[in-house]
């Protein structure tokens, strides 16, 4: 048994598919199979039934594929100890966000990186929160900016800023008129929300809680971009957080809400046996200026 080995068996319980795996791991697709045969042959075990049609993993195979993943996790442990010791700030940084977040810190936050860190490979990633945090505990990524508080005893964090939502509405909706927006002001409004997963649209269910309104049923938008689109045509209401507004557009009109304002908190993520600490707290500081430009 060997380091490579343990790659190939993780490769195809990712893909649940021999030859997917082989393609990721740059080999043939019967050298592949050999091995991870000779492997189970060696251990006088299955770790995968294979069919025809798809690869799944037996239920002790699902423990050696997580041993393995340990032991593959230490390695590039290892190997960033020891990349970390030359330079803190060179290598590849895995940057992941929640969809609501990337396309409004992104494309400021990667100049100032680039300026800064010239030495950083970095490698960006947008995936829902619960994903990511399964991304973070197997070391596929090295940090992700996410609604705070995470309660993972793995993870820490370190929170970037307060973002406060505010009421959309087309143009010609019956509240434009208003100067603030008021718990009775929303009382049986519908309001579109964001489809199952996104964690932004729980908090939007709970501001509508908080605020007497009510989710516009059968109408879910799979993005803000879309939200943002729909409210224009005049589909609906929504609360949008204020990172993602854009003053000089046309046809949406925002509105603040009174105190206390709904808001969400934003903070970088990490996990706390990453060696790369001193890193971290540059890549705060690098979005805490980007934020402010």
């Amino acid at each position: 048994m060997n380091l490579r080995d343990l790659s190939y068996l993780v490769a195809v319980a990712d893909l649940h598919s021999f030859v997917q795996a082989a393609e990721q791991c740059c080999i043939s697709q019967p050298t592949l199979s050999t091995q991870i045969k000779k492997l189970e042959e060696n251990l006088n075990i299955q770790i995968f039934e294979r069919s025809n049609k798809k690869v799944l993993t037996t239920e002790l195979g699902e423990q050696i594929i997580s041993s393995a993943r340990r032991v593959l996790l230490e390695i590039d442990h290892l190997e960033e100890l020891a990349r970390n010791a030359q330079n803190p700030f060179a290598g590849n940084f895995r940057l992941a966000a929640i969809p609501t977040l990337s396309p409004y810190i992104f494309p400021s936050l990667v100049p100032h990186i680039k300026k800064a860190l010239p030495e950083l490979q970095l490698i960006l990633i947008e995936e829902k929160t619960d994903e990511l945090i399964i991304q973070l505990k197997q070391g596929q990524i090295d940090a992700a900016l996410l609604t705070l508080p995470i309660k993972e005893d793995f993870l820490t964090s370190e929170k970037l800023f307060d973002d406060e939502f505010q009421l959309a509405v087309a143009v010609d909706n019956p509240l434009v008129g208003k100067a603030i927006i008021r718990p009775e002001d929303l009382l049986h409004q519908q309001i579109l929300l964001l489809d199952e997963g996104h964690c932004l649209r729980d908090q939007a269910l709970q501001i509508c809680q908080l605020q007497g309104a009510e989710e516009q049923q059968n109408v879910r938008a799979t993005g803000l971009e879309t939200l943002r689109q729909m409210v224009r045509a005049g589909t609906g209401i929504t609360f949008m957080p204020k990172i993602a507004i854009n003053e000089a557009e046309t046809g949406i009109s925002y509105i603040p809400f009174t105190e206390p304002v709904p808001s969400r908190s934003i903070g970088l993520v990490w996990r706390k046996t990453s060696v790369r600490t001193e890193l971290m707290v540059k890549i705060v500081e690098l979005i805490a200026i980007s934020i402010e430009h």
